[in-house]
């Protein structure tokens, strides 16, 4: 064989779309829809603008990929050399994680999968801030029927509290969170809960998780305003919550968005003495309408401060936020 004429495979992720922001991605469409629409006027110009983008956009996910590439590698060197190295600094103890819907009085019916087979994370000494993003989880009245029950409920929502090692059920702590929370969702849950579980064969696959027996499905809704935060943690440190093996949130708000900030910020994390600690690098999820992201329980995670120049309750940050149980 020539070897000048060696074919050459190209990584599986450099396709991949999601190496382009969603905002990325909106403004390319914008660019191509303008450009057709002047096709019958100029063809010329649409194949320039098509090849122009076409560059840009290669080189772009090649230098994106490249970059994940290299990272796994220096992981696996890193693993199999330095087992047990710091990537950095110690860090400062996790805040404590969210707190589990109190027992109702006359619970409804459990939600739960029509199948047992969904992810099981093996107890690693390093995560990497691994997620899968899926865009428009819901369909458009369902997202509008969401927003408006949750408008509606305003004063059903209360105060978040989290769980404190040594401390019986929850508490509130607003130095670790602030934001306020709504543990039922009506029939709503039932439809959010039904999405995950068309999605989950794709998403267990993307995040390399082995399958267990889900016994249960904690759902809620978190609204967060103006200052709402919640510092790094884990979603089940705590014996309470051991069992969450997946953690989803998804985003949702009134149009037109009257929010900035409150990215998620999912953090590389390492295991040092029996906890997580995280080195400094993230990868930041910048919240985007009818979007939700899966990852793993144990990964280290916060949300940064919401900025609601009208503080209007309506205006808030709105996640359905839960967990999957072993």
């Amino acid at each position: 064989m020539d070897p000048h004429k060696v074919p050459v495979s190209f990584p599986e992720n450099l396709t991949n779309h999601n190496l382009l922001s969603p905002r990325e991605r909106e403004l390319l469409a914008s660019i191509l829809r303008h450009a057709r629409q002047r096709a019958d006027e100029s063809p010329e110009m649409t194949r320039n603008v098509e090849e122009m983008l076409a560059r840009a956009v290669g080189e772009v996910l090649l230098e994106r990929s490249a970059e994940m590439a290299g990272r796994d590698v220096l992981e696996q060197i890193r693993q199999q050399s330095f087992p047990t190295i710091s990537a950095g600094p110690p860090s400062p103890s996790p805040a404590p994680g969210p707190h589990p819907p109190a027992p109702s009085p006359a619970p409804g019916p459990r939600r739960s999968f029509q199948t047992s087979a969904v992810a099981v994370q093996e107890r690693l000494e390093l995560l990497r801030a691994e997620c899968v993003l899926l865009d428009e989880f819901l369909a458009p009245q369902e997202l509008q029927e969401l927003t408006r029950f949750a408008l509606e409920q305003e004063n059903a929502f209360h105060i978040s509290e989290v769980i404190s090692p040594g401390v019986e059920g929850g508490i509130v702590d607003p130095e670790n969170r602030r934001s306020r929370v709504l543990m039922d969702l009506g029939k709503h849950g039932d439809v959010v809960v039904g999405r995950i579980q068309s999605a989950l064969p794709r998403v267990l696959e993307k995040l390399g998780m082995k399958t267990f027996s889900v016994s249960r499905v904690e759902t809620q809704i978190t609204a967060s305003n103006h200052g709402d935060f919640f510092r790094h943690h884990s979603d089940n440190r705590e014996e309470e919550v051991a069992s969450r093996q997946l953690t989803f949130v998804y985003f949702f708000h009134r149009e037109p968005k009257a929010f900035h900030g409150g990215e998620l910020r999912l953090h590389n994390s390492q295991l040092e003495n029996g906890a997580w600690t995280h080195p400094g690098d993230y990868r930041a999820v910048v919240p985007e309408q009818n979007q939700i992201v899966f990852f793993r329980s144990e990964l280290l995670h916060e949300i940064t401060p919401v900025v609601c120049p009208s503080q209007a309750f309506a205006d808030s940050r709105f996640t359905v936020n839960g967990w999957l149980h072993r």
